[in-house]
């Protein structure tokens, strides 16, 4: 009899087909829930996905290249330079291949980075916790509130798939691949940062344990094999995506290196610490009808601090605390739209590692029952959600 422990193991996209399943139903679900919403209210689903909000900023970068703008009433000035620009190259890329406008091409795209966002986060989950946890982590990801983000023209599902596996590519010592797909999450959302700092830090902490200086390692490579030339290139392709826009934006604008913060000044967006976040929060404590969603709020920021520390409690990856923790920190303590806090916080998808470890640890049966229950609260929420006020 073949040795289990010397059975090499199943191929990657076999082993997460399940989950990948599961992800997709939850999905469709979503979906049709959305299509009959919107259908009872005289609304069209594919608009309601594809052409409204960010998505409709994202197909003018993609249709007319950067340089439009909008000025406001108050002098604020809205200009589409504050949108990274990887989803729409790729949805200018899909529309010059197939019929579709530039708007469906967005849709494609989402779709395809939300199938790969999600075996991204089986591959991490799976080498880090195991199978079975791997596969509550997706479907956590999935039934999130506002998981109907991950079907639209937006930016999260892309952004995602390519800090997922830039994860997996740490995780497994490919430092290569890390850099280059950091360097590609920070052309998709400034919370590239995120992932460019889970390289970083993972790579002088290889270095400091795997190769240390000394006059008798003259080898080049690290003590588990990973060439230190490699891991020196994935720290330099990392921050490049980020820093290439970031400098074009303000070659472009003429102000220099920190032009990118004066566009997203236009925007009244910045990062403060949190306080404008504080101060909203406090506001809804003055008038009752508001009162309880004060008390969301608290208690939304509350889970998010324990599930970050029940992470480091768990002996969680460096890398992966890392990344949660600077798109939580981004998300939190930004000084503007309020509102969209939830979708923002939807890559940290780390943080759903110690409820998805408690979920694989209870029967079959259970777990689906409560997925399952989730999943229906989910697809009703997001179908309410965007036909009334969406994500801003």
């Amino acid at each position: 009899m073949t040795d289990l422990a010397t059975r090499p193991a199943p191929p990657l996209l076999s082993r997460a087909a399940p989950a990948l399943l599961g992800y997709a139903a939850v999905r469709a679900l979503g979906l049709v829930v959305l299509a009959l919403w919107s259908a009872a209210r005289d609304k069209s689903a594919l608009t309601l996905l594809s052409a409204r909000w960010d998505s409709l900023w994202y197909t003018r970068v993609a249709e007319l290249g950067y340089g439009y703008e909008v000025r406001l009433p108050n002098g604020d000035v809205h200009s589409n330079l504050a949108f990274f620009p990887l989803l729409p190259w790729l949805e200018r890329a899909v529309s010059a291949v197939t019929p579709l406008s530039y708007a469906h091409a967005g849709l494609v795209v989402s779709t395809l980075a939300s199938l790969a966002s999600a075996w991204g986060i089986f591959a991490v989950a799976d080498h880090v916790y195991g199978r079975r946890v791997g596969m509550c982590a997706v479907l956590l990801w999935a039934v999130l509130p506002v998981g109907i983000v991950q079907s639209m023209a937006y930016t999260e599902s892309l952004f995602t798939a390519l800090a997922a596996w830039a994860l997996y590519a740490v995780l497994t010592g490919r430092w290569v691949i890390a850099g280059a797909l950091a360097a590609l999450a920070g052309l998709t959302r400034p919370v590239g940062l995120a992932v460019v700092a889970a390289v970083w830090v993972a790579a002088i902490m290889s270095y400091r344990r795997d190769a240390p200086p000394s006059a008798g390692n003259r080898s080049g490579t690290t003590s588990d094999g990973a060439s230190s030339w490699a891991c020196a290139l994935g720290m330099l392709l990392a921050p490049l995506g980020a820093a290439s826009y970031v400098l074009w934006v303000g070659h472009r604008t003429g102000k220099g290196p920190l032009g990118y913060l004066d566009v997203q000044a236009g925007w009244r967006n910045g990062f403060d610490g949190g306080y404008a976040f504080a101060r909203f929060v406090a506001d809804k404590f003055t008038s009752f009808p508001s009162a309880p969603a004060g008390v969301g709020l608290i208690i939304g920021v509350a889970l998010l601090i324990w599930l970050y520390v029940v992470c480091v409690r768990q002996g969680q990856p460096l890398p992966l605390l890392v990344y949660s923790g600077v798109v939580t920190a981004l998300a939190l303590c930004a000084s503007s739209y309020f509102g969209s806090k939830p979708r923002l916080l939807m890559p940290a998808f780390p943080l759903l590692l110690p409820l998805a470890r408690a979920l694989a640890g209870t029967r079959t049966r259970r777990s689906a029952v409560i997925l399952g229950g989730v999943a229906v609260v989910a697809a009703a929420y997001g179908a309410f959600w965007l036909n009334g006020s969406g994500p801003p």
